[in-house]
């Protein structure tokens, strides 16, 4: 076609020829160039054109959390807004899967603007919902019913702090990715990371109440391993299942954080 898309994957249009990465579909390799250079090479496709891509937005308890400059959930539904927009500017169907840890509203794939402010709307309402009534859970309802609802291929971007995500999450996951290409998204705020300056702090999510002090080398070391096991869990995870794997913090401009993807 005359517009051609942004993501590379599998597709029917040849790109290039690159150096093995980790993960890569080892259907890809490239044998010829791979017996030449000693070392595996693999074939990049352009996507086909009319692709559908779907994004689920996580809106659930853990997302309305935010430090600096905004709540994970207003990242997520940001980065939503712009992969709608890169969808419909590239002849794509975009269609979304929004879940607030209890309810998960499907919006098909289409290739129409009217469409797409219909979808940020119900973003926009929805997020307002969330500040006044939000509700834990996982992401596997909102997967399965992902899977039972969309029965083509395309391309899947989960837009999530992956609050809580284990192998029950990870075998959904798993089932879509033998369909579809999947991108996992994981939204963090800074003070996930790293632990916040030392002193004594109060922190409160409805009853629950934990008073905590940050001075302790013993308590950073714990803060810190804690976000880098889930971050490890996620990695390695993603790379079994061929998943590509971003990171998007929410005090950092989201365009300047997209160019590696």
């Amino acid at each position: 076609g005359d517009v051609k898309s942004v993501f590379k994957g599998r597709g029917m249009e040849f790109e290039e020829v690159r150096a093995y990465n980790f993960g890569d579909d080892i259907r890809d390799i490239d044998w010829r160039v791979t017996a030449r250079k000693a070392e595996p090479y693999t074939k990049v496709f352009r996507e086909e054109k009319d692709r559908e891509i779907v994004v689920l937005l996580d809106l659930s308890a853990s997302m309305v959390f935010g430090t600096k400059n905004e709540l994970k959930s207003v990242t997520a539904a940001k980065l939503a807004a712009l992969i709608g927009w890169m969808s419909i500017r590239n002849k794509d169907r975009f269609g979304l899967l929004m879940y607030d840890g209890k309810n998960t509203t499907y919006y098909k794939p289409q290739n129409n603007q009217k469409a797409l402010m219909m979808m940020f709307k119900a973003i926009a309402e929805k997020s307002k919902q969330v500040l006044k009534e939000n509700y834990e859970g996982n992401l596997v309802s909102a997967l399965k019913m992902f899977e039972l609802s969309h029965k083509g291929q395309g391309t899947f971007f989960i837009l999530s702090d992956f609050y809580g995500a284990d192998d029950e999450v990870f075998k959904s996951i798993a089932a879509l990715s033998k369909k579809h290409k999947i991108y996992c998204m994981k939204i963090f705020d800074i003070l996930e990371d790293i632990a916040p300056d030392d002193g004594i702090y109060a922190a409160q999510n409805v009853s629950q109440k934990v008073v905590f002090n940050s001075a302790p080398e013993a308590f950073k070391g714990a803060y810190r391993q804690h976000f880098a096991q889930q971050r490890k869990f996620l990695q390695i995870n993603c790379q079994k299942f061929l998943c590509k794997y971003f990171e998007i913090r929410t005090d950092s401009p989201i365009f300047k954080q997209l160019g590696h993807i």
